[in-house]
């Protein structure tokens, strides 16, 4: 949906015209009758879930701080204003924005005040590893319905729901290169669903910036304000061409395939977990290319309503490494934890630790960090230590975990973290590792049982 201003001018313009030549045709597909607060449906065959929201809690409550943060303000701290899109609102955490309505439902309402100033609401997935495994598929899904409002009162409106590369946290300008994928974008109150996949350079590039590779589907059945849809992107890495899969109400109406870009530039957008988010803009570029707004004849307080956001995965395996490990690390000196090759769900920060510099965080269960070509030596490492911190909430704990080689081998070691005072708060916790010689690549892992982050990582070592 993002970060670039006025991405979607002069594309979108030109859709005016292919939208009224196709009359907005109703699709195929019929839309599956659930009431309105019916939960994620269960994984099919094959499949498990790996991250579900039915959003059940007392009329009037925030969400689940464990599964989402809010995004407030009108960028991010040193980003571009507006969030790079030229939208005109000021996000809020306010229940007036945000808010369950206690029958299982998530509303995101867009408001104005006297001063005709508008404030809305964004939240995104504290976890920010969703990935397909090696040789698997990820499912992002969710069950929504646009706000009810159409033609001059739905002027400015901008609800999506939508997942950004996980490097693009801390960075904030390196946009579209990290990769986003829009599963569901509305403007204006039209029955049509846009998904896009951005990546590359912008503007133009290999994918088109800033319009991205898109394609367009109404919905049949009802239209998307006036009942509930299914919209979800599925992420194929089973095949010997990865896929972009991109469904309304079960039907796959627009793909995006690996060989149609450069390697480079599907390895920059999918090389890493992405993090999920919903939020109604109100104004910006893509509203624009569709008669602007919003002006005084916008009609505040329609609501994004959201029934649940799931994520699922299939299929298992690991990628081996593409060259074996050159021996550069020394697994007795102090290895940076900023000085991954690869990661997963990491974000980097600086740090008031001793020495400073940056330390990797926004680390919760299933994210990892490689460090490749490792040297142990002849003499068996039998010890490992790191400097880490942790402001995690009460009850929330974790493994930080050595694997060799691979993300999903076992264990050579582990130490079990809670709070440690706040995300500052470093020491450094030894523990024993089974002997370790010769040269490896090194997956520091994170394991816990809840969702949440638990732990910092300023630096690792190893010990005989």
């Amino acid at each position: 949906m993002r970060p670039t201003p006025h991405r979607r001018g002069p594309a979108r313009r030109a859709l005016v015209a292919v939208l009224s030549t196709l009359g907005l045709a109703a699709a195929s597909a019929a839309v599956v009758a659930l009431p309105a607060s019916a939960s994620a449906p269960p994984p099919p065959a094959g499949w498990s879930t790996v991250f579900s929201d039915d959003f059940n809690g007392p009329a009037g409550s925030g969400v689940d701080t464990a599964n989402w943060q809010y995004t407030t303000g009108t960028s991010y701290p040193g980003g571009p204003a507006n969030f790079g899109t030229g939208e005109v609102e000021t996000m809020t955490s306010s229940t007036n924005n945000v808010a369950l309505d206690g029958a299982g439902n998530l509303r995101i309402t867009p408001q104005r005040d006297a001063s005709g100033h508008w404030t809305s609401g964004r939240v995104e997935t504290r976890r920010s590893d969703f990935q397909p495994p090696a040789g698997g598929k990820l499912r992002i899904e969710s069950r929504l319905r646009m706000p009810d409002v159409t033609g001059a009162a739905a002027k400015g409106y901008w609800p999506a729901f939508w997942a950004l590369g996980a490097p693009f946290r801390g960075n904030w300008w390196n946009w579209p290169g990290i990769g986003e994928l829009d599963i569901m974008e509305n403007v204006q109150g039209l029955n049509n669903n846009w998904s896009t996949m951005h990546c590359g350079t912008s503007p133009g590039g290999p994918c088109n910036e800033t319009t991205g590779i898109g394609g367009q589907k109404a919905c049949d059945g009802s239209t998307c304000q006036g009942g509930f849809h299914t919209y979800a992107v599925e992420w194929d890495r089973s095949g010997s061409v990865e896929q972009m899969r991109f469904y309304l109400d079960g039907v796959n109406f627009h793909t995006v395939n690996q060989n149609q870009v450069s390697a480079a530039t599907w390895t920059n957008a999918t090389n890493h977990g992405y993090f999920v988010i919903l939020n109604v803009a109100m104004g910006g570029g893509f509203p624009d290319a569709f008669g602007g707004g919003p002006d005084a004849g916008t009609q505040p307080g329609h609501s994004l309503v959201v029934d649940y956001v799931t994520v699922l995965q299939a299929g298992s395996g690991t990628t081996p490494p593409t060259t074996p490990p050159t021996g550069n690390r020394d697994a007795y000196g102090t290895l940076q934890a900023e000085s991954y090759d690869q990661q997963s769900g990491v974000v980097k920060e600086a740090t008031t630790d001793s020495g400073g510099g940056q330390d990797i965080g926004s680390l919760a269960n299933g994210d990892w960090a490689l460090y490749k070509g490792v040297a142990f030596g002849s003499t068996p490492a039998r010890q490992f230590s790191a400097r880490v911190a942790s402001g995690a909430a009460g009850g929330v704990s974790g493994l930080v975990e050595v694997r060799l080689d691979s993300p999903s081998s076992a264990p050579v070691g582990s130490f079990a973290l809670a709070n440690t005072g706040g995300w500052q708060s470093w020491r450094t916790v030894p523990a024993n590792i089974s002997g370790v010689t010769g040269t490896h690549d090194v997956y520091l892992t994170f394991t816990s049982g809840q969702g949440a982050d638990f732990v910092n990582v300023n630096w690792f070592t190893f010990g005989h």
